[in-house]
């Protein structure tokens, strides 16, 4: 089983940082997992690290940090029975289901503002907000390349929701170890074995075309239904932002919720 791995901290007051915006896979990236799993080969060109910004010393207390930060406006706001309406994969749920703040994350395993947002910002969230019952978080996959379509299909293949939240945690914090390794498979597989893989269950999982066409319609749904073009887009209540908030400001707008 993977072991969670900890994170590094964030600076206060960073505005947030938008990934490139990106079309839709679409169906032209299945049935990645040919003969030497060659589609994951592709260097990624999403794969980019997040910048000097992204990563310095955040605060202790993300209510704390929240004082005296105005929280930003949304770009837009969805439907909340809409947003949370069954899609193509069951959504799994960080938190407490019933949890007055309801935070879903449109991510991609190979967007470095992702894994900056899962390094610096979520520990501090995690612990006032998720861990308190305060707020909630859901992560749909909205892949930009075959190599993060094949991390969240490893992840999707793990034995439990806890396995698979474990699982993302430690492909973001290890994204510079696959997601721009010259040998995706073999940097993939290596990590996939903590997680009870074999090289066959790991060949299985990335020949699942119905969760390869799973994964690739959540990411169509949100790009269509929601408006979603870029990574990471947050959805806070239905309230949308786009980009890697730090954490006295995801603090401020889920506080804002909470009122």
């Amino acid at each position: 089983m993977i072991e969670s791995i900890s994170h590094s901290n964030d600076q206060r007051g960073i505005a947030p940082q938008p990934s490139r915006k990106l079309p839709v896979l679409g169906s032209s990236l299945l049935l990645l997992a040919v003969v030497g799993f060659s589609a994951i080969e592709t260097t990624s060109a999403a794969a980019q690290p997040a910048t000097d910004a992204d990563a310095a010393q955040a605060p202790a207390s993300s209510a704390d940090a929240a004082e005296g930060v105005e929280a930003p406006e949304p770009t837009a706001s969805v439907d909340v029975a809409e947003l949370m309406a069954e899609g193509p994969l069951p959504d799994i749920v960080i938190g407490d289901p019933n949890a007055p703040v309801t935070i879903v994350e449109y991510a991609s395993m190979t967007c470095g503002h992702c894994a900056n947002f899962h390094e610096n910002s979520y520990p501090t969230i995690k612990t006032d907000y998720i861990d308190t019952g305060k707020a909630k978080l859901i992560i749909r996959e909205f892949p930009f390349d075959p190599r993060a379509l094949a991390a969240f299909m490893l992840a999707r293949c793990t034995q439990n929701d806890a396995q698979r939240t474990a699982m993302i945690d430690v492909l973001f914090d290890q994204q510079d170890v696959w997601a721009r390794a010259e040998n995706a498979s073999t940097a993939l597989l290596n990590i996939a074995r903590l997680a009870g893989f074999t090289q066959e269950s790991f060949a299985a999982c990335l020949n699942n075309k119905e969760l390869q066409e799973q994964i690739v319609a959540t990411q169509e749904r949100g790009q269509q239904e929601f408006g979603v073009d870029a990574t990471p887009t947050f959805f806070v209540n239905g309230d949308k932002y786009a980009g890697s908030l730090p954490p006295d400001q995801i603090a401020a707008i889920i506080e804002q919720k909470l009122r």
